[in-house]
């Protein structure tokens, strides 16, 4: 049985030092082009394999990332998680996912992956973590390596890939003004969540601007359950919001069903837009009209924003832009 390579192999098929082979293989932006090749044909063709644990050993590093989402099952993280995937695809991190959701001890998990040494650095898709928490990680110096992804943290400052939330919101007004629709109605996501609020302020300055009536609020969690129950509150409602704009594709959904479960019509009585673009929403019955995140994008940003952070790099938080995707659950306001 053949013994494995070595790296005295690859470096006698490269012709060049184990250092220079070390170097080629952990830090390859310190090596000549023609080194680096060299020793990566050497690699090939000896079928050497790095241990990395070995090597994340001597460097102090553990070679993995930290995802940290609320409700990994969620269908809008499914491209999100995908982006993330792409963007640390041949990087030497390994990305870990935990779960948020219902977990009482959230605000410790971050500073305690970084205090064991299980990970370099983390994504946050959760923006209801504590300044506490926050000033934890501060406070062991590892602040630089945070990034958060779609939620934030109002007044901490880390970096952030996110879209133009209050932009998204506008996009839907603007969209349903031009339809005739005069009263809107909102459906918003959790208490306090900095998505609920810029998108709601979005709408809210677009109505002012348009001259209509400020939007008639119905509390929300973003799932089809609390949108069926906007539905319900807004049968009841007098004068009736001809228009409904969700905070997510889901409660969306949720709206529609409720709306038909009252004996409405989308869109011939209550035209209706989500926020998200998840992959149902092209595929539902009628496609749902919604605000489009570009999520895969947003994932892979997100990705290669920390990796160059954890190579040194002072870089910032980027917003994506938005686009209104119109499909058949909106349509001019019942005369």
């Amino acid at each position: 049985m053949n013994k494995p390579a070595t790296i005295q192999d690859v470096a006698r098929a490269a012709r060049v030092s184990t250092a220079t082979v070390s170097r080629a293989l952990s830090r390859p932006e310190r090596v000549s082009e023609a080194t680096r090749k060299a020793v990566e044909d050497a690699v090939r063709a000896t079928g050497f394999r790095l241990n990395r644990a070995a090597q994340n050993l001597r460097m102090q590093r553990a070679g993995a990332v930290l995802a940290m989402v609320h409700n990994i099952g969620k269908p809008f993280n499914s491209e999100i998680l995908a982006g993330l995937a792409e963007g640390f695809h041949g990087t030497d991190y390994a990305l870990l996912l935990t779960d948020t959701e219902d977990n009482p001890l959230v605000d410790d998990a971050l500073a305690n992956y970084f205090r064991d040494g299980r990970i370099d650095g983390a994504i946050s898709l959760d923006g209801s973590l504590s300044r506490e928490a926050l000033d934890q990680c501060k406070a062991r110096g590892v602040d630089k390596r945070i990034v958060f992804l779609c939620e934030w943290v109002e007044g901490a400052d880390f970096p952030a890939v996110v879209v133009d939330n209050a932009n998204g919101a506008r996009l839907a007004v603007q969209h349903l003004h031009a339809l005739g629709h005069r009263r809107i109605a909102y459906v918003e996501g959790p208490p306090c969540n900095v998505l609920t609020l810029s998108r709601k302020r979005g709408l809210e300055e677009e109505c002012s601007k348009f001259g209509l009536e400020p939007p008639v609020i119905f509390p929300g969690d973003f799932s089809i359950e609390s949108g069926q129950a906007a539905a319900r509150s807004l049968l009841c409602t007098d004068p009736r919001p001809s228009a409904v704009f969700c905070s997510s594709d889901t409660a969306a959904i949720g709206v529609i069903t409720g709306l038909r479960e009252g004996g409405l019509s989308v869109p011939q009585d209550v035209s209706v837009i989500g926020f998200d673009d998840i992959e149902m929403a092209a595929f539902y019955d009628p496609a749902l009209t919604t605000i489009r995140q570009e999520r895969r994008l947003l994932g892979r940003r997100a990705a290669e924003l920390l990796v160059a952070r954890l190579a040194g790099h002072e870089t910032k938080g980027e917003v994506v832009p938005v686009t209104l995707v119109e499909r058949g659950t909106t349509g001019p306001a019942p005369a």
